[in-house]
């Protein structure tokens, strides 16, 4: 690596930045939690100082508490960019190497206010997932992405850039990792002083990994996960649709979003809360919902009547969602088939979650004034919504935990009957994780999951040609999944889903992944279509140990391992991927999972072929072979099959299967 010459942030003007306007009508993130005392307090200013030169501390020094008083975080506001961010095409961007070109396009489109959950505050989505910890950092970023080049990687440590360090073109361009706490303080509060001070960042999955697509990228997992449950649990046909069935849920931010215009893909009418009434108008102006009310009969009407015709429907019911299922359940003549919730439950206390008898603007006013209120509201809420679950599951509901950790917050409320074993969650909880009952039998444990690219281009033709090449990729007679995912990426474009980037997500397994890859690489090599991303959400087959949520029908006792995630990591950085991430949190909160990403540049090299080869079988099937040793089914299935076929590849240890018979005997002797 030869030096750049880069002098520091502090250094890029000669005068301290104008403050920012905000743009009204944007969403901001209400007052974190930040129990400093007065010692801490002293060093979370001289943490954010450090970033800017002397001079301008004078200046900063009590802005920078305000933002601290006021809002829990130091955010820098005045260090962020005048006026909106958004993904540009990758030759609108200065650098020396491609990845770094690209990896600026990534985090600028996870900035974008039509993409961003709260994005003056850096928040991409699930409530508290940032793409940095502040303006100072992304400023930094930025700037060590435009001298990156191949000989060079850009180390990222929970938001904080600590440098470039010499490396060689097969190494990863960028190594992030958001929140690692150290096992004795890897809690929510010790977090909570941990972001405060501005050494600690909760990268959420793609947030901090800066590979969010917008909510297209849950959409189809949505659609998968109705789908698969219809068939499972209603009796819908291998080849059917959820004509005539009712979903029911919560939440329209960020991820959850995606909930009624996945509902309308799979076919069902739908009926989802939300207190946050801008949030229903960013998914109306989307066309992902069809209709708005804040009337409870009007509502169960509109959901009722398209059913009855079989037509699909998302209606957005403006209020909360404990008023809506506790009147469901005690309506005649309405039945709701599907059940779940996608509130940001990870984050309960911090506003993930409102309470039921406030509106969203008290629970905010609660949130900045009087927390313990605020929890009390939110526990008292929590036991209601469970009893009205309970209700409407005895009325014949199935009911799914989204993997947004709402039965854990539920536990955690006090509610010990949900736990399992009726003492702890070590055996999880009476309700199945979706991943538990549908997603990871029917789809992580063949190695389908969230593969997704980005054509860095900006143009909609380079996205058509790059459906049409995946579309080639895949059989749609091989498996049902197959199927389903040639119907989706077939009718992607007719479903509108991009928002932001010019960017696709398909569930895709090892093989078909690398298929696809490759073809990408080869058309970029040609010239028939731009540079392309790939990456995947970090909730996938492999990259994600978590025991509520992706590991939860993983039954050995290894839920509560990290291993698989941190292999996952390592192993794609051992193979070259452009970028690798690694965060404490993974959607369901601190301390309750792990998980790993990747990004990969695709250039049309052949390092790149290369890479695709070695990098992607692997990223799956690391996955497949951990699910694959907790003796589940279809993972053994898919790894004889890899061991017998694709040996060139590698090679899984599978397990031998004792005998229930034998157990029995022995332990009935000892």
């Amino acid at each position: 690596m030869k030096n750049p010459g880069f002098r520091a942030l502090s250094l890029e003007s000669e005068q301290l930045p104008p403050y920012p306007s905000f743009k009204e009508g944007i969403r901001r993130a209400p007052r974190r939690d930040a129990p400093l005392s007065p010692a801490q307090e002293r060093l979370a200013l001289r943490n954010a100082l450090r970033y800017l030169p002397k001079p301008w501390h004078e200046r900063l020094a009590p802005e920078f508490l305000g933002e601290l008083r006021e809002r829990g975080r130091i955010y820098g506001y005045r260090f962020r960019p005048e006026g909106p961010i958004a993904a540009k095409p990758i030759d609108a961007y200065q650098g020396r190497c491609a990845e770094g070109k690209a990896l600026r396009l990534m985090i600028d489109n996870n900035l974008d206010f039509d993409v961003a959950l709260y994005p003056y505050e850096l928040v991409t989505y699930g409530e508290t997932g940032q793409v940095c910890q502040n303006w100072m950092q992304y400023r930094l970023i930025c700037k060590y992405l435009e001298v990156l080049d191949q000989e060079s990687s850009l180390v990222v440590e929970s938001g904080h850039p600590l440098g470039l360090f010499a490396s060689h073109p097969l190494a990863p361009r960028a190594i992030v990792t958001n929140g690692l706490m150290i096992g004795m303080f890897d809690n929510q509060k010790d977090f909570n002083i941990a972001a405060a001070l501005g050494v600690a960042n909760y990268g959420q999955m793609t947030a901090g990994g800066w590979m969010y697509i917008g909510p297209q990228g849950i959409v189809h997992g949505t659609y998968n996960t109705l789908l698969n449950a219809g068939r499972l649990k209603l009796g819908v046909a291998p080849e059917g649709d959820l004509a005539g069935k009712i979903f029911v849920s919560s939440g329209l931010g960020g991820m959850s979003g995606a909930q009624g215009k996945a509902a309308v893909i799979a076919g069902a009418a739908s009926i989802i809360a939300e207190v946050d009434y801008s949030r229903i108008e960013t998914r109306l102006s989307q066309g992902w919902i069809s209709r708005a009310t804040p009337s409870l009969d009007e509502a169960f009407e509109l959901a009722r009547r398209a059913a009855a015709e079989r037509k699909p429907i998302a209606v957005a019911f403006h209020g909360n969602i404990v008023d809506l299922l506790e009147a469901a359940a005690g309506r005649t003549g309405f039945h709701i088939d599907l059940l779940s919730d996608q509130t940001s439950c990870h984050a309960a206390y911090d506003g993930g979650y409102c309470p039921a008898g406030i509106d969203f603007k008290e629970r905010t006013r609660l949130l900045a004034e009087d927390r313990v209120r605020f929890k009390k509201l939110v526990d008292e809420s929590l036991a209601r919504h469970f009893r009205a679950i309970q209700s409407l599951v005895n009325k014949g509901s199935y009911f799914f935990d989204y993997g947004n950790s709402f039965l854990k917050a539920v536990f955690d409320s006090g509610v010990r009957e949900v736990s399992r074993n009726g003492a702890d969650e070590k055996d999880g909880f009476i309700f199945p994780s979706y991943v538990e009952d549908i997603l990871g039998p029917e789809l992580f444990d063949y190695g389908y999951g969230p593969f997704r690219w980005v054509c860095l281009s900006g143009r909609p033709e380079d996205l058509r040609k790059t459906d049409a090449a995946a579309m080639a990729c895949i059989d749609p007679k091989r498996r049902g999944q197959d199927r389903d995912n040639w119907i989706w990426i077939r009718d992607a474009e007719k479903n509108a889903l991009v928002v932001g980037s010019q960017a696709r997500i398909l569930y895709q397994d090892a093989l078909g992944r690398r298929n696809i890859a490759l073809a990408f690489n080869r058309m970029v090599r040609e010239g028939e279509i731009g540079p392309v991303m790939l990456g995947r959400d970090h909730h996938d087959t492999g990259g994600t140990d978590s025991p509520f949520r992706e590991t939860s029908n993983i039954k050995d006792g290894s839920n509560i391992m990290a291993d698989m995630a941190i292999q996952c990591f390592a192993g794609n950085a051992a193979r070259g991927m452009s970028l690798v991430a690694l965060h404490n949190g993974g959607g369901v909160g601190i301390g309750k999972a792990v998980n790993g990403g990747f990004g990969l540049v695709l250039d049309g090299s052949e390092r790149v072929d290369r890479i695709i080869g070695m990098a992607m079988p692997w990223d799956v099937m690391g996955g497949v072979a951990r699910r694959a040793w907790a003796r589940n089914p279809h993972a053994q299935e898919v790894c004889r099959d890899y061991n017998e076929n694709h040996g060139d590849l590698g090679l899984i240890t599978l397990p031998e299967e004792a005998e229930d018979s034998l157990l029995d005997r022995v332990l009935e002797e000892r």
